[in-house]
């Protein structure tokens, strides 16, 4: 028997993986003040289909309950905060700063990088219009890429606003029904050769001057903030781009701008996104996105909760594994135990399970043999199972109430009397 395509075995090396990574995220997201949260595994079918509409079922393990509702397993988690902020943000103090860590089910294809369940650390921000706030939310993200070892040369973090290419769709004349098509090519101007990109540009009807402008635009041959400076009148374009400046330098004041790159085709593939939007790559090329997030002040009341603004990334645990393992970066697995309590003979093995509970419940992990195999046998065990020290229980230590304490790492071994071996351990 196999697990589902796309599904995961944890095996105990690769838990050790995934807590690290778990703990990084967590220690991380506390540091700039963010408490956890979650919810169900299992939400209403409704909850999905009116964020993203019912073309998004397709893309969901959905089925009936036996009490004839239409239920989802989570493919995300925004639209859970949703409903719980609909629920209480009115008596939780403002800004709200969460963050979760839910395992999420896509029926999709298989592809490096994605597989149809993940686990994936959401960090959201609620009742935050300042672009202070996005900046902090970048931040979050790109020091969790610090924490994990990795610095400017393995990851950049591409930045826009939907605000900024509003206004240069606008200004270059471009109907709005023609915009979804247009956006649909930002999407895909580092996924395709540059020809390939301007043909469906021009696909959309756009002119041909038109065309030009978003070309350079994306490739970065123009500054997106000196075109909109350049060309846009006063309104909210311009605005959007003067707050686009601002983020940038908010960023530089805490020492990340060699980490982010204005990158006028991050539109984010996702309707609901309002303002400032970002994603983070792997230099390399060699993965998908890291992350990606940004604003979304229109989400949590169109699901039926107050109007409030609220800003979040999401990021996936399967992209950033092949990273830190493509670059030696997961730290090797924890030793199983850190003592052993090795009795001299079988008629030990009770005195041995007595030294075993008393190390245990002072905290240290500790295992004794369930049919001890001789001391060499089990101190060779020990080593292998990464202890760094051995208690031995003889006949003749015993019945003085000591034992003979054994440094693994030293070769050194003392005699301990049994109600100091706690502070003999943590003391060597």
């Amino acid at each position: 028997m196999q697990p589902l395509k796309g599904f995961r075995d944890f095996y105990p090396e690769d838990i050790a993986r995934r807590s690290y990574l778990f703990d990084v995220w967590r220690r991380v997201a506390r540091r700039f003040g963010f408490v956890e949260f979650d919810g169900p595994p299992l939400e209403s079918l409704e909850l999905y289909t009116r964020k993203s509409g019912e073309e998004i079922v397709e893309q969901l393990y959905t089925f009936e309950d036996k009490g004839g509702r239409s239920v989802a397993l989570r493919p995300e988690m925004t639209p859970t905060l949703a409903r719980m902020m609909a629920a209480r943000a009115s008596t939780l103090p403002k800004p709200i700063k969460w963050f979760s860590i839910p395992q999420l089910f896509r029926y999709e294809r298989n592809q490096r990088g994605r597989l149809r369940e993940h686990f994936q650390l959401n960090v959201d921000i609620v009742g935050a219009p300042e672009v202070e706030a996005d900046a902090e939310l970048l931040a979050v993200a790109i020091e969790i890429q610090r924490e994990l070892g990795l610095d400017k040369t393995d990851v950049v973090a591409r930045v826009n606003d939907r605000r900024v290419v509003q206004g240069v769709l606008a200004e270059l004349e471009i109907a709005p029904e023609r915009v979804p098509a247009v956006y649909a090519a930002l999407d895909k101007f580092r996924k395709v050769p540059r020809e390939t990109f301007e043909q469906l540009v021009k696909v959309a009807q756009v002119s041909p001057s038109a065309v030009t402008e978003l070309s350079r635009l994306c490739a970065g041959e123009v500054d997106v903030l000196d075109w909109c400076d350049e060309h846009l009148n006063p309104g909210p374009g311009l605005e959007a781009a003067t707050s686009l400046a601002r983020y940038r330098q908010l960023l530089g004041e805490v020492d990340l701008t060699d980490f982010v790159q204005l990158d006028f085709s991050i539109v984010r593939g996702l309707a609901y996104y309002t303002g400032i939007v970002f994603e983070l790559y792997d230099r390399k090329g060699k993965e998908r996105a890291i992350c990606g997030g940004g604003r979304y002040d229109e989400l949590i009341h169109s699901l039926g909760g107050p109007k409030l603004e609220a800003l979040g990334f999401g990021m996936g645990d399967v992209v950033l594994s092949l990273m830190l393992e493509d670059r030696g970066l997961f730290p090797g697995s924890p030793p199983r135990i850190e003592v052993a309590v090795i009795p001299v003979g079988r008629e030990l093995a009770s005195a041995a399970r007595k030294v075993a509970a008393m190390l245990r419940r002072a905290g240290l992990a500790t295992d004794t043999p369930f049919t001890p195999a001789g001391v060499g046998r089990d101190l060779k065990a020990a080593s292998r199972d990464g202890a760094n020290f051995a208690v031995i229980i003889g006949p003749d230590e015993w019945s003085k109430e000591s034992a003979n304490l054994k440094d693994l790492r030293k070769g050194t071994e003392r005699r301990v009397a049994v109600a100091s071996l706690v502070e003999a351990i943590r003391s060597a």
